[in-house]
């Protein structure tokens, strides 16, 4: 088959911009002919083969995401030029915009939704003070104070847009039973089969640190709640605990968090390691008790939280969103409620302790049973049936 790939790839390391990278190379060794079209504005433009204009810049990019017509020239020449069997669509509409969608005319597409922005304005269905939003999107965002009227204003024909192409779409599919009930309550029909994940690189072996050593890796914004497992630290330490913490990542909220450690006395506990490859990811996993993954916001599935389990290492979470599904509590980690600093804390403390996980890493089976669950070969059967029956 002849697919083609788009997506607007905004930035390097993100889970969904791993996946089109690790289905891309899976679907070129089962034999397809594969293409990705991208976004200048992107991390992705340097392995794309067609992109298209994009950019940052406020006041042209909130003009483009209604309408970008470069993205539908670009979308125009991708089809001519390489007459795809499928397309399919993830992440279009930062840069993209739907423009990218309505050109196809009667090529098949895919809509792959693993992200919250085509049901929420800020993409995050996270309220201002940290709780999540239960709601459907309206008047209730701006009065709500998560857009300011102008942006909801804004936003009318834009999500018109949006919400025109999916349902155009032949197939809208996502990444966990989660995120399939969070679009059905915005009336989207979507199906769903468990992302892959990579398995360990042929050198990495398990040496957990001689004392207690947590691991953060993520991107540094507010909904990954960075700041309240730094919070949770310093409780933790505060009991004569000497538990440390490597943060890999960066992002808009990296100065507020190293300000924070300062303010809390944690300078020799907390090391920012900025963004590391792969390769260097697996480096730090050797060593940690226990990876951490305290986020506010509901995950829709958690990327980093599986490549932890299947490198054996613990994962402590917090519940709402795909964690509940990916992590077993007190099996593959400890789950704790969204914003409960006292309830991480206390996770904290237990696997120091030894009291959880006291060798440090997890079982055999429960990798072994993860691992199956998201093997790449099976869901990319999965993925190229489901585009085989388009295709036809």
């Amino acid at each position: 088959m002849r697919i083609l790939l788009a997506t607007d790839w905004p930035g390097e390391g993100g889970g969904v911009e791993n996946y089109v990278a690790l289905i891309a190379r899976a679907l070129r060794a089962a034999g397809d002919e594969v293409r990705i079209l991208t976004s200048s504005a992107g991390g992705g433009a340097a392995v794309a083969d067609h992109v298209a204009f994009g950019t940052h810049r406020v006041l042209p990019q909130s003009v483009l995401q209604i309408s970008n017509p470069a993205a539908a020239r670009g979308m125009r020449r991708a089809v001519a030029d390489f007459r795809p069997d499928v397309v399919h669509v993830s992440m279009f509409e930062m840069h993209l915009s739907p423009s990218v969608l309505s050109v196809l005319g009667t090529v098949p597409f895919v809509a792959n939704i693993a992200y919250y922005k085509p049901i929420c304005p800020i993409a995050l269905k996270l309220l201002p003070d940290d709780s999540l939003c239960v709601v459907q999107p309206g008047p209730v965002c701006w009065r709500g104070g998560c857009t300011s009227l102008p942006q909801w204003v804004r936003d009318r024909p834009r999500y018109a847009r949006i919400r025109r192409e999916i349902d155009r779409a032949a197939l809208v599919v996502t990444c966990s039973r989660w995120m399939q009930g969070e679009l059905a309550q915005a009336a989207i029909d979507a199906d769903w089969a468990s992302w892959p994940v990579e398995p360990p690189g042929p050198t990495f072996r398990r040496a957990p640190a001689a004392d207690p050593l947590f691991v953060f890796a993520g991107r540094l914004t507010r909904e990954k709640g960075v700041e309240l497992l730094v919070q949770a630290l310093a409780l933790v330490r505060a009991r004569g605990v000497p538990a440390r913490l490597r943060i890999l990542g960066d992002g808009p909220s990296r100065q507020r968090l190293e300000r924070l450690v300062d303010e809390l006395g944690l300078q020799d506990a907390v090391e920012f390691l900025g963004w590391l490859a792969p390769d260097r990811v697996e480096e730090q996993l050797q060593q940690a008790w226990a990876l951490v993954a305290p986020s506010l916001w509901a995950e829709p599935l958690g990327m980093a939280e599986l490549e932890a389990i299947v490198r054996g290492v613990p994962v402590i979470a917090s519940t709402a969103g795909g964690h509940a599904e990916t992590i077993e509590h007190e099996v593959s980690g400890l789950l704790f409620p969204n914003g409960d600093v006292d309830a991480l804390a206390g996770h904290l403390a237990a696997v120091a302790s030894g009291g959880a996980f006291g060798t440090h890493a997890l079982p055999d089976d429960t990798v072994r049973a993860v691992q199956m669950r998201h093997d790449l070969d099976q869901h990319i059967a999965w993925l190229r049936g489901k585009f085989a029956s388009l295709a036809r």
